[in-house]
């Protein structure tokens, strides 16, 4: 097994970490407290040909793997960006995924390019108010009418549908009491957020909020059935082919948040003089950043083989979840170190590390929560009966 990064790959992480660092904590401070989308360095990466690394070549893309993907987004976040920065980004990576892969040639050709270059924002919508975790209970509903059909519903935790143009969206084509398996009976589609008949409410939040998360309700919006995704009632079908992508894509981008912190933390524990000596040199300072350090690491190897199972095309719903799982709380805990380190001024604004605390904290919630991983181990890989 070789675990060692091929020349391209440690070429990219490169790459990105000397973009990336042109952009210092301080912007990130300023952007996530004015709750400003960070354009200037959505451009910088879009300039750089970045955004669209994951989509295949004949539509504008880099054509690369998921593992490449991640390699960008870990070294994004790493560099103090956290997830203001990588959210920015990541929707054009997995969100799109459904398209590549089940759009009509047409669609891809329209969409594709325009997304890779960053001229054109999607947003991506799943998540109802009253669903959550259970898609198969959205009450949004598309209506046949004609050439078109017609959406009505709501979404929440929408990222980013107040810079973007386009969503693709999960609905109801047949009622979930005419089919045969809660799953049927759901399309994708790519709609166009027609202000008439579309209302956006920015949801204010703990963390990341230089990319803000909206409530979206949908009144009639009019979708030509050429922008739908793939067949009528297999979207929830669809919608999976990016629940592994995005898994694996949002561990590294909690990884990065703890090398952040973790390094952060380090700087401070080397240069804080107490008592005479710097206060890395006590144990109960030291030890916490080498667990910190030792959890990193291992989950960051849980990560990289579930990247590299899916970029082979090898079942990795299991090695994903656990990747996310563990990077998530090898993430947060190394924010929770950093802080602890500085002591009080770890609770201000100044050092920084109180924003990558609130960041990390939203990769224990976000995509899924820890507790619905811990689910899916349960039942799919130990065996056991479902508790849902």
């Amino acid at each position: 097994m070789d675990f060692q990064l091929t020349e391209d790959q440690e070429a990219i992480r490169k790459a990105v970490r000397e973009l990336a660092a042109r952009f210092p904590d301080t912007y990130w401070a300023e952007q996530d407290e004015a709750g400003s989308f960070p354009q200037a360095f959505y451009e910088a990466f879009a300039e750089g040909g970045w955004l669209g690394m994951a989509v295949p070549e004949e539509y504008g893309g880099g054509g690369l793997g998921i593992l490449e993907a991640s390699l960008l987004l870990e070294e994004v976040a790493a560099s103090g960006a956290g997830m203001n920065g990588c959210s920015t980004m990541h929707l054009t990576i997995f969100g799109l995924n459904t398209l590549v892969k089940h759009g009509s040639e047409r669609l891809r050709r329209e969409i594709l390019p325009r997304a890779a270059d960053g001229s054109l924002h999607v947003c991506f919508g799943v998540t109802e108010p009253d669903a959550g975790t259970d898609t198969t209970r959205i009450s949004t509903v598309a209506r046949r009418d004609g050439d078109d059909y017609v959406i009505d519903g709501r979404k929440v935790w929408i990222t980013k549908a107040g810079q973007s143009q386009m969503i693709v969206l999960i609905a109801r084509t047949t009622p979930r009491e005419e089919v045969a398996k809660p799953t049927d009976g759901m399309s994708l589609f790519l709609a166009d957020l027609d202000p008439g008949a579309v209302r956006l409410r920015p949801i204010p939040k703990m963390g990341r909020n230089a990319v803000a998360s909206y409530e979206v309700v949908l009144d009639g919006l009019r979708v030509p059935a050429s922008r739908r995704i793939g067949e009528e009632g297999q979207g929830f079908r669809y919608l999976l082919d990016g629940l592994n992508p995005e898994r694996i894509l949002l561990a590294h981008e909690a990884l990065g948040i703890g090398r952040a912190a973790l390094d952060a933390a380090v700087r401070y524990a080397g240069e804080r003089v107490v008592f005479g000596r710097p206060i890395g040199q006590n144990q109960g300072i030291a030890f916490p950043l080498a667990e910190a350090a030792t959890r990193l690491e291992a989950a960051g190897l849980a990560a990289r083989h579930a990247a590299w199972r899916y970029d082979r095309g090898l079942p990795c719903g299991k090695e994903a979840n656990m990747a996310k799982w563990l990077c998530a709380e090898a993430g947060f805990q190394a924010a929770d170190a950093a802080v602890q380190t500085h002591g009080g001024m770890g609770y201000a604004r100044e050092y920084h590390v109180e924003r990558y605390f609130r960041e990390s904290r939203l990769l224990r919630l976000a995509p899924i929560s820890q507790e619905m991983v811990l689910n899916h181990v349960a039942t799919r890989v130990l065996g056991l009966p479902r508790s849902y």
